[in-house]
């Protein structure tokens, strides 16, 4: 016991830190539990400081009957539990106080977090952008609610990690954002694509495309992203130049956006529950390839299975009953037999 005393006596002299907080608060509570052993040098800490935090209004009565709530709460839990323990303490000797003390501490800390909340974007050389920030929790909780739905894996088939199937939300969220048309003026329509290549080398995939800000997307991107976007066709003259600009047309619209939602109902990819809001249209043979911009050449396909697609490695086809049919690669199903979704079909 005579250690544990010695102990107790250091923990009470002033040097520094948790100690001279105990020092300062001297609840003789806390000293006694200390001198008696009955508590550890730790929980006589976390209890001082406890004390030491509580609302200036609380008094000297509501101190006296939260520290031996503590000391008694330190027979049967350890320091860490003790202290979470301490951040409610009011609200078992002033729950008035208590209800008071915890809006002012939720308006304090939701005032930090609206100070410094941010969102950078940050160019890598790996032809990756790194996304870094800190947000307030009424903005992480609407973040939250925008990309939930689309977290989920979309199918049997659908490897992608829990941050890559977040990812992918936050930009499936933004093509919705964008598609609305009522963002500000800069970025109210979907991204055009103003082509500057030759439709030989679009065709043949073999020129990457070039972003505002100077960033670049591989062949197949551009016309990934071709399948379902405004194009301005402009004509250059030698050197870049430009001589002409074309009419903007939309590919995916009106009447003809309606039909493809009202056949597929959503994701046309088999076991995919994407509704049509979450999805462009698909060219099946592409219309830089001469594919016609019409309902028997089309289906409507999330982000992440347009991508799939985009690769190769599944193929789409419409079927003479003019519902679209995906055949699986053959490490998948050497027979490729068709496939169909059939989550929304309505009849």
């Amino acid at each position: 016991m005579a250690s544990g005393a010695a102990s107790a006596h250091r923990a009470l002299r002033p040097p520094a830190g948790p100690a001279r907080r105990l020092r300062r608060c001297r609840p003789p509570a806390v000293r006694d539990a200390l001198l008696s052993g009955a508590i550890t040098v730790e929980q006589g800490r976390v209890v001082a400081e406890t004390i030491a935090a509580l609302p200036v209004g609380a008094g000297p009565e509501v101190a006296d009957k939260a520290t031996q709530l503590l000391v008694a709460w330190a027979d049967r839990f350890d320091p860490a539990i003790l202290s979470r323990l301490g951040e409610r303490v009011l609200t078992h000797v002033a729950p008035d106080l208590a209800d008071q003390a915890e809006l002012a501490a939720l308006e304090r800390a939701t005032e930090r977090a609206e100070a410094r909340r941010h969102v950078t974007l940050s160019e890598q050389r790996n032809g990756q952008v790194r996304l870094s920030g800190s947000l307030d929790t009424e903005t992480a909780s609407l973040l939250r609610e925008a990309i939930d739905p689309l977290c989920a894996p979309a199918g049997e088939h659908d490897d992608r990690s829990p941050g890559q199937r977040r990812a992918d939300a936050l930009g499936e969220v933004c093509r919705l954002a964008l598609r609305t048309g009522q963002l500000p003026d800069n970025g109210g329509d979907r991204p055009q694509l103003v082509v500057t290549v030759s439709l030989d080398e679009l065709v043949n995939g073999v020129r990457a495309g070039t972003l505002e800000t100077g960033s670049h997307l591989t062949p197949g991107a551009v016309r990934r992203l071709a399948c379902d976007a405004g194009v301005l066709p402009a004509v250059l003259a030698g050197n870049s130049q430009v001589l002409d600009v074309g009419r903007q047309r939309r590919l995916f619209t009106g009447p003809l956006r309606r039909a493809l939602v009202l056949r597929d109902g959503g994701c046309a990819f088999p076991g995919c529950d994407r509704p049509s809001r979450w999805c462009d249209g698909h060219h099946v043979r592409h219309w830089a390839d001469g594919g016609a911009t019409a309902l028997d050449n089309a289906v409507l396909l999330c982000g992440y299975h347009h991508r799939l697609v985009h690769r190769g490695d599944w193929a789409v086809r419409i079927a003479p009953d003019g519902r679209p049919d995906f055949l699986p690669p053959r490490w998948l199903d050497p027979l490729r037999t068709p496939r169909r979704n059939l989550y929304h079909r309505r009849c």
